[in-house]
């Protein structure tokens, strides 16, 4: 039974374990900011946050200590360098934490893990909000303000004043007001006069139109009709030109199909030719030839001189 232990093995042996928290933290300490899971996150916290307290004190002992656990010596530079003098004041809580919802596949809780004196935005947030505060205000500050402006006997002056002001305002009569209502009604009186004349040059126009003549009508319906018409002529000149080009089209078809039977005779013939060939070479070569080898063969000659009696020599000579 597992009672009370908290320790999170991360389902690693511990070699592994050291080795990937080391990645992780010297990580962080050159990024300042890393994306994993709150698990890791956890245990990553524990693992770094005594090696920043150690590096407070910038000694070649605390160097060694700080090596021993990050094996990374760009990293305990960066640490003692850089991360060291911002936390200097801070004692403790070095890391924040914010979770960032669950990751696709597994669901596993992701959670983002950063130094807290390297985050610009929320270290600017509480300045900011210091600078923006107003001072508060006392119960006696307020009391008199309301007074004051309660006050009748003190204000009673002021307060009547605006009063009449107001009232004289009202009961006088404004010049610029009547002038206003005046071109307005002028501008009203000449509108009907203008949508009048306008009737009057539409209803003239069609008046003249109506007074054409008769003849002048039909001549203008006849010469609208002539352009919808087309002519005779055109008609047939476009039937011929229609014609024209179906023949066109004829003619290249039958020259396409001639030389397709101008190609396949000749391929037949080639093929003819082939086969005759072959036949002949049948005829000539009725079975297959065996190759010879080079070879030697002997020949006997033999002389017979007057005097004496014949004698014999042998010669090698090479065979065809």
């Amino acid at each position: 039974m597992r009672h009370g232990k908290k320790f999170n093995h991360l389902s690693r042996k511990a070699p592994h374990r050291k080795a990937m928290l080391a990645n992780m933290a010297s990580s962080l300490l050159k990024h300042k900011r890393i994306n994993t899971t709150v698990a890791k996150a956890k245990a990553l916290r524990t693992f770094i946050e005594p090696l920043l307290t150690r590096a407070k004190d910038d000694t070649t002992h605390s160097r060694r200590m700080v090596f021993r656990y990050l094996r990374d010596k760009y990293a305990v530079t960066e640490l003692f360098r850089d991360v060291a003098p911002k936390i200097a004041d801070r004692p403790g809580g070095y890391t924040r934490i914010l979770k960032t919802g669950n990751r696709l596949g597994d669901n596993a809780e992701m959670c983002l893990i950063e130094l807290v004196d390297f985050n610009e935005a929320m270290l600017a947030e509480p300045k900011a909000a210091g600078t923006a505060e107003k001072k508060p205000r006392t119960r006696r500050g307020r009391s008199k303000k309301r007074s004051g402006a309660t006050d009748p006997a003190k204000t009673g002056l002021s307060a009547e004043a605006p009063a009449k002001e107001d009232a004289k305002a009202e009961d006088k009569p404004s010049v610029e007001d009547a002038e206003i209502i005046e071109e307005v009604e002028e501008v009203k009186q000449d509108k009907p006069a203008e949508e009048s004349a306008e009737a009057a040059t539409k209803v003239e126009a069609t008046e003249e139109n109506s007074t054409d003549t008769p003849e002048e009508a039909d001549v203008s319906s006849e010469a609208a009709t002539k352009e919808e018409e087309p002519d005779a002529e055109e008609m047939s000149k476009r039937k011929l030109s229609k014609r024209k080009l179906s023949k066109r089209k004829l003619s290249k078809r039958k020259l396409s199909k001639r030389k397709l039977s101008k190609r396949k005779l000749k391929r037949e013939k080639l093929s003819k030719r082939k086969l005759k060939r072959e036949k002949l070479q049948k005829k000539s070569q009725p079975g297959k030839k065996k190759r010879r080898t080079k070879g030697y063969y002997i020949s006997l000659i033999i002389l017979k001189p007057l005097s004496l009696n014949g004698a014999g020599f042998f010669i090698l000579l090479p065979s065809r």
